[in-house]
Order: C-alpha cells, then sequence, then structure tokens
C-alpha cells in the first residue's frame, strides 16, 4: 500500500500544485516563495518526495498530479481509519461526533448518503 501520509504543510504545497495544475516548475517556486516562504530547494525537496510517493510527477519541468486531490484525501481518510479504528467507519464517525453536535444540514447530507449507499447493497 502506498503511504499518503503527508504533513500539514505538504497540504499546502499540494493543494497549490492542485490549483494551478499542469505548472512549469519555475512558477511553481514563485507561487511557493510567495505562499509559503520557501526557497527553491526546499520546493524541489518537497516535490520530490510527493513525486517519490506518486502523488505528482514533474516531467520536462512541467509538475502535474499522479492522482487527483479527492482521490488522495479519500484513500488518507481510508488509511487513517485502518490504521486508527480497525477499518471500522461506525466507530471513526462515533469518535469524529463526540462532543460535536451535528446541524440539521449535516445530518441530512450523511442520510443521503446512506440512503444511497443502502441501494447499492
Amino acid at each position: 500500500m502506498t503511504d499518503f501520509h503527508i504533513g500539514v504543510v505538504e497540504a499546502k504545497f499540494a493543494d497549490i500544485i492542485w490549483e494551478n495544475e499542469p505548472i512549469a516548475s519555475p512558477d511553481l517556486v514563485k507561487k511557493c516563495e510567495n505562499a509559503l516562504n520557501w526557497k527553491k530547494s526546499t520546493m524541489y525537496t518537497v516535490l520530490r518526495r510527493l513525486c517519490e510517493k506518486g502523488i505528482f510527477k514533474n516531467e520536462n519541468g512541467i509538475v502535474s498530479s499522479q492522482i487527483s486531490r479527492n482521490d488522495f484525501y479519500g484513500k488518507q481518510s481510508r488509511e487513517y481509519v485502518a490504521e486508527s479504528f480497525d477499518g471500522s467507519l461506525p466507530a471513526f464517525l462515533a469518535a469524529f461526533t463526540s462532543g460535536k453536535k451535528l446541524n440539521k444540514k449535516e445530518i441530512d447530507e450523511i442520510q443521503r448518503m446512506i440512503d444511497s449507499f443502502r441501494k447499492e447493497v
């Protein structure tokens, strides 16, 4: 299984790529200087790590994603639930919502999701 764990700052960097892809690496350097206060070497180091994880690619100076933002965060979330809650989505939801009162809109959205999944079974 691919390791999709990334830190908060790496996630901000990834978001810059997803929002601007495909992007020339010199343009990405400039965006990272402005948004993250990174030097060129820092940007290339983090980009290399994320390319090694299979999230992005840098071909001929053009950076683009290997996986969409939604797919990435979906896989990262599934890994978290698997590792932290033995793969139990109900256990995750119970922990996530404890101490947080859901509003009607959130409850309705969750119910629509449940209804949709029920139709597929």
